[in-house]
């Protein structure tokens, strides 16, 4: 393993005392994920300590620990371990040459990273380097650029946030070079005052745009004026993507693929120059086509290989809890196919994956298990009833719904069941996501799942319908 920091360069940059010399190659801050070589953070919370844990990480193979109090083996003594990790990550992106990528949006933020992840990562030969899972937020975006060798080409990190200035604390820490919105969707409504309210918040990551930093933005957006406006008050370049005549880069053909996903053929113009580009994106729905063509603007503004990314949406997997696709074997010997959309939900999101699994081919018939939306506050009820459109629209026959929310989902699905359907879908509410409500669940599909179906499983993370999915893939229910 090669050394990622030494022991006297992080006591420099976190302002700390080293207990002796050393290096390691990782850095974690949940002793859970601690490996050989590992430098642990031992940070404190509202609802637990690291330090707890130091004695545990060294047993794992860890071979430092920052700590604010003296510990029993290597370490770094300082004041404030949340600081220290904020100052590693700021000596990290000041030590590097590495051209940087921020990626925010309401929906397609951890695809969008991933797509770009690959396309840099094969052109680079293993020199980019990005975020890994949803690490997005305070914690998360400083431990990611610590990781960052100091050799990388290229940098991908994610940024979230649900509250106004989140991003804007976050970008100053990435300081990337080129800064993507995915979309603008009502996802975390409840603590905005609406949709502009969380474009405004979502462009704060141009605020931490080096000189002559690029700013990505969605051009069909309704938010597109406000997100350009912002982008250029903080003195960036724009690009927009989309399928609207005037985008930068736009997709001037779109078509199904033969083997499932879209064939493409984008035009790139504006300040990257005029060329064209035509490709497969391997992941279905036009969602995806719209982030390939923010990631292959990306690529473009920092010099990267356009056919390299294309390859790479070519060869694009579905992530956990994101798309992925299942065959599974059913009991009955049968097959069927099973889409896990389990790790978040939001109005924009569910409308998208429904519109796909309408266009989805079935010999059997579509189930869904849907899971509540999430942080809609006094929204809530508008958008839970709003979804029973695109359900129906999907052609779902058997319908599962989770959540105290859903209620009004279910209400509104069977008026209109009523009233468009000659055949009214058998529709399910289960209140709460509790081991006894999983397995009504997971009865629930097993009494009607059979060859050639189609099984969607979406909804926000914080109900565990991939426990509901893990059950399924493994053949346990």
């Amino acid at each position: 393993m090669s050394a990622l920091w030494t022991s006297s360069a992080i006591a420099h940059a976190v302002h700390g005392k080293a207990s002796g010399d050393f290096t390691v190659s990782g850095v974690a801050f949940d002793s859970r994920e601690i490996g050989p070589g590992d430098l642990f953070f031992a940070l404190k919370g509202e609802q637990s300590d690291g330090h707890i844990y130091v004695k545990d990480i060294y047993k794992a193979g860890g071979v430092a620990a920052v700590v604010s109090q003296p510990v029993d083996g290597p370490h770094i003594l300082v004041a404030d371990t949340t600081k220290a990790l904020n100052d590693l990550a700021v000596a990290s992106r000041a030590r590097t040459k590495a051209k940087i990528i921020g990626v925010t949006g309401s929906v397609g933020k951890t695809g969008t990273k991933e797509a770009l992840f690959a396309a840099l990562n094969r052109a680079s030969l293993g020199k980019a380097h990005r975020s890994v899972k949803s690490y997005n937020n305070h914690v998360g975006v400083p431990l990611s650029l610590s990781r960052m060798p100091a050799d990388s080409h290229y940098g991908i990190f994610e940024m979230g946030m649900n509250h106004e200035g989140e991003l804007a604390e976050l970008t100053r820490l990435v300081r990337p070079d080129v800064a993507i919105v995915t979309a603008i969707a009502p996802a975390h409504i409840g603590y905005f005052s609406g949709v502009e309210a969380i474009a405004k918040a979502k462009a704060e990551i141009f605020q931490g745009l080096t000189k002559d930093g690029v700013a990505i933005i969605p051009f069909d957006s309704p938010q597109y004026s406000l997100l350009r406006e912002a982008a250029l008050h903080c003195g960036s370049q724009v690009v927009s993507f989309g399928f609207g005549e005037q985008a930068d880069v736009r997709a001037v053909d779109v078509v199904p693929a033969p083997g499932g996903g879209s064939l493409v053929t984008a035009k790139i113009g504006g300040i990257l120059g005029e060329s064209s580009l035509c490709f497969t994106v391997a992941e279905p729905g036009k969602h995806w086509v719209s982030n390939a063509l923010a990631i292959l603007a990306a690529v473009r503004a920092v010099g990267g290989d356009l056919a390299a990314a294309g390859l790479a949406l070519a060869e694009l997997k579905g992530l956990e809890g994101r798309g992925k696709r299942h065959r599974i074997e059913l009991k009955n010997g049968g097959k069927a196919l099973l889409i896990d959309e389990s790790y978040n939900a939001n109005p924009v999101s569910m409308r998208a994956t429904l519109a796909q699994l309408a266009n989805e081919r079935c010999e059997g018939q579509k189930i869904v298990v849907l899971g509540a939306m999430g942080e809609l506050g006094d929204k809530a009820e508008h958008y839970h009833r709003a979804l029973a459109d695109d359900i129906i629209a999907s052609g779902a026959q058997t319908i599962i719904l989770v959540g105290d929310e859903m209620a009004y989902t279910s209400a509104r699905l069977a008026e209109l069941a009523s009233e468009k359907l000659d055949r009214i879908p058998e529709i399910t509410h289960v209140a709460g996501s509790s081991d006894s409500d999983i397995s009504t669940i997971l009865a629930g599909v097993a009494e009607v799942f059979g060859g050639d179906d189609i099984l969607l499983v979406k909804g926000s993370n914080y109900l565990g319908l991939a426990r509901v999915v893990s059950a399924l893939v493994s053949g346990e229910y």
